[in-house]
C-alpha cells in the first residue's frame, strides 16, 4: 500500500499546524507580543536605520558609478591570489567589515547583478564577506554586555581573522574556474550617471532597510512567543542533554539557540558565567549571524540564480574559527590592560547613543569611506590617463 501522506503533503501540514499555532500564540500572548514589537521598533529606530541605511546608500553608489572596477585594478593583485576573485569583489570585502550585517552580501549580490564578478566569485563572495561591524562589537558587546573595550577588539579581532581565513578556504570552491580579469570579461558594465545612480541608490537603499527591519520584528516577536510558550525551555532541553559531554547545561543551550535564531538577542543573554565561555559563545554568535540575518540575505538573493549553500556553509565556518580564536586569544590578550578602562568609556557611549547621534556618526562615518572610493577613483583615472582612456566607464 502506498504512502498515506506524501513529503510534500507532511509539508503543507507542519505548516498549517505550525500557522495555527502562531495565530492561538498570538490571541493568548497579545501583551507579550505588543511588548517585543515595541522592543524591536525601538531596535529598528535607534540602531538599524541610521548604521545600515547610509552604508547601504554608499554601496550601491559605489557598485553604479563603476567605482569597484577602479578599486579592483588596485586591488586586483590581492584578491586574486588569496580568495580566487576579481578586484572589483574588493569592495564587497571592505563594506562588509565596516558596515556591518547584510552590507556585504548586498553588496556582493549587486556586483554580480552589474556584470562585475562571475556567479562562482559572488558565491565565494558571500561565504565570508556578510560581518558584522565594529560599532555593534565594540559598543553593543563589549561594552555593553562584557563592559570591556578590550573584549571588544579580542571578539573584532577574532571575527576579522576567521573571516579571511574562511575567505581562503572557499578559494578551492570550484577551484576549476578562475576569476575574471580584464582580458576576459563577461558582458561590459556600463557605469550609471550620478543622478540615476544617487536617486536609485537612495530608493533602494530605504527598500532595503525596511525589509531587514520587517525580519528584525518578525524573529523580535516570535522568539519573546516561544519564549512565553516554553518551547524555547523544552528544546534548549533536549539540546544540553544532546550536548552533555561537552559539558552545556541547559542555560547555555537556550543562549544558543536564542543566538542561532537572532543574534543580538542571543548575545545580550550572555551576563554571566566564565568568561572564556561567554566570549567563545559571541563569537560564535558573531559569525554564524542568525537566521534573521540569513533571511535578510535571501531577500536580496531573490532571482539571482546564486546558491544559499555556500554562503550558510560559510557562516558555519565562520562562528566555529571566530569561537575557537576568540578563545585562543583569550589566553594571550589580558583583559585586566588599562587600555581597556579607556575603550569601555568611548564604546559605551556609542552604545547608548540616541537615534540623532548615531544618524549622524554613522552618516559622518560611510560619506568618509564614500570619500576614500572616490580618492582611489580619482587617482586611478589620473594614472591612466596618460595610457588612454579607460574602457569601462
Amino acid at each position: 500500500m502506498g504512502k498515506l501522506v506524501g513529503k510534500s503533503q507532511c509539508r503543507d501540514i507542519l505548516l498549517g499546524v505550525g500557522l495555527l499555532w502562531a495565530t492561538m500564540a498570538l490571541v493568548l500572548w497579545p501583551e507579550q507580543a505588543m511588548g517585543a514589537m515595541r522592543d524591536g521598533l525601538k531596535l529598528c529606530s535607534n540602531v538599524i536605520l541610521p548604521s545600515l541605511f547610509p552604508f547601504f546608500v554608499l554601496s550601491s553608489l559605489v557598485v553604479e558609478l563603476g567605482m569597484s572596477r577602479y578599486l579592483g585594478r588596485l586591488l586586483e593583485p590581492v584578491m586574486a591570489p588569496l580568495f580566487r576573485v576579481n578586484g572589483n569583489c574588493a569592495a564587497a570585502l571592505a563594506l562588509g567589515f565596516i558596515g556591518g550585517y547584510p552590507v556585504g552580501a548586498r553588496t556582493a549580490i549587486q556586483i554580480y547583478e552589474n556584470g562585475q564578478c562571475s556567479r562562482t566569485e559572488a558565491e565565494r563572495m558571500l561565504a565570508f564577506c556578510n560581518n558584522s561591524g565594529p560599532a555593534f562589537i565594540l559598543g553593543v558587546v563589549g561594552a555593553g554586555v562584557f563592559g570591556s573595550g578590550t573584549a571588544g577588539l579580542l571578539l573584532y579581532l577574532a571575527h576579522l581573522l576567521a573571516s579571511l581565513m574562511v575567505g581562503v578556504l572557499f578559494r578551492f570552491y570550484k577551484p576549476g574556474e578562475r576569476p575574471q580579469t580584464r582580458r576576459r570579461r563577461g558582458p561590459e558594465f556600463q557605469a550609471a550617471s550620478f543622478p540615476k545612480a544617487f536617486t536609485t541608490s537612495v530608493a533602494g537603499s530605504l527598500q532595503s532597510t525596511l525589509n531587514i527591519c520587517a525580519f528584525i520584528l518578525f524573529f523580535t516577536v516570535f522568539l519573546r512567543i516561544l519564549a512565553y510558550a516554553g518551547i524555547l525551555t523544552t528544546a534548549a532541553h533536549i539540546l544540553s542533554a544532546l550536548l552533555a559531554p561537552l559539558g552545556m547545561d541547559q542555560t547555555w543551550a537556550e543562549r544558543l539557540l536564542t543566538g542561532l535564531v537572532e543574534v543580538s538577542s542571543g548575545v545580550s543573554s550572555l551576563t554571566d558565567g566564565t568568561l572564556s565561555g561567554r566570549l567563545s559563545m559571541a563569537a560564535f554568535m558573531l559569525g554564524w549571524a542568525g537566521v534573521s540575518v540569513h533571511c535578510q540575505v535571501l531577500a536580496f538573493l531573490g532571482d539571482s540564480g546564486l546558491s544559499i549553500r555556500t554562503y550558510v556553509a560559510g557562516k558555519l565556518l565562520h562562528g566555529g574559527i571566530s569561537a575557537f580564536l576568540a578563545h585562543l586569544l583569550f589566553r594571550i590578550i589580558p583583559l585586566s590592560s588599562p587600555a581597556s578602562f579607556y575603550l569601555t568609556e568611548q564604546t559605551e557611549a556609542i552604545a547608548h547613543l540616541d537615534f540623532h547621534q548615531a544618524l549622524t556618526i554613522s552618516a559622518v562615518a560611510s560619506w568618509g569611506v564614500w570619500l576614500v572610493f572616490l580618492a582611489l577613483t580619482v587617482y586611478v583615472v589620473q594614472k591612466n590617463s596618460g595610457k588612454g582612456r579607460p574602457n569601462v566607464v
